[in-house]
């Protein structure tokens, strides 16, 4: 099955329903972090700025959770840059956890890649071409990014001047880059963060 090339973030709760929707999508998976996003102000930021640049698809959960979640990334949100997925209540429990949720029914994480898939061109994603993600390991590397002994401190300096939540990993950093610049923009942004790094 050829995975769909979104043109929207896609958001979800949390990291084991971004592996599951990897096995489907080649595109940008950004996960909330469950209910922690109702006080993670930079995070909401972020959210919003990539509303604004590639538009949004909210895929939660049917629990109640996933609809208190979804309910609040909505009102957030811009309503024009928000597109909506679910998923159909079905019985059961994720292979990872011992016993089922409250509600009995499988979430994100749990449900086969084709029940995701379609999921989300009922929800009308934009499907894109084949496109080359700008930065990659190498390019991360090749900007003192990743891999360096300073690379988490460039990072951090990075994130802060781009207005982006400290508390991105390095893949993550990579998607959302790919996301809303270029490595050209990153480049000449690090260059001129450069002098005041070395004054410090």
């Amino acid at each position: 099955m050829d995975k769909l090339r979104v043109r929207e973030v896609i958001l979800v709760e949390g990291k084991y329903d971004k592996i599951a929707l990897e096995a489907v999508v080649d595109g940008l998976i950004f996960p909330v972090d469950g209910f922690s996003i109702f006080r993670d102000a930079p995070r909401k930021e972020l959210l919003r700025r990539l509303a604004a640049e590639r538009g949004v698809v909210i895929l939660t959960d049917s629990d109640g959770g996933g609809v208190v979640i979804r309910r609040h990334l909505k009102s957030i949100l811009p309503p024009g840059q928000v597109k909506e997925a679910f998923i159909p209540d079905v019985p059961g429990k994720e292979k990872r956890k011992r016993t089922p949720g409250k509600a009995g029914t499988l979430g994100v994480e749990g449900m086969r890649p084709e029940v995701l898939r379609q999921a989300l061109l009922r929800a009308g994603v934009g499907l894109e071409e084949e496109r080359e993600k700008p930065f990659t390991k190498a390019v991360l590397y090749a900007l003192g990014l990743s891999g360096t002994p300073d690379a988490k401190e460039r990072r951090l300096a990075l994130q802060a001047a781009l207005g982006l939540p400290a508390n991105l990993s390095a893949n993550a950093l990579a998607a959302v880059l790919s996301a809303i610049t270029t490595p050209a923009e990153v480049e000449e942004l690090i260059s001129r963060c450069a002098p005041a790094e070395e004054e410090l």
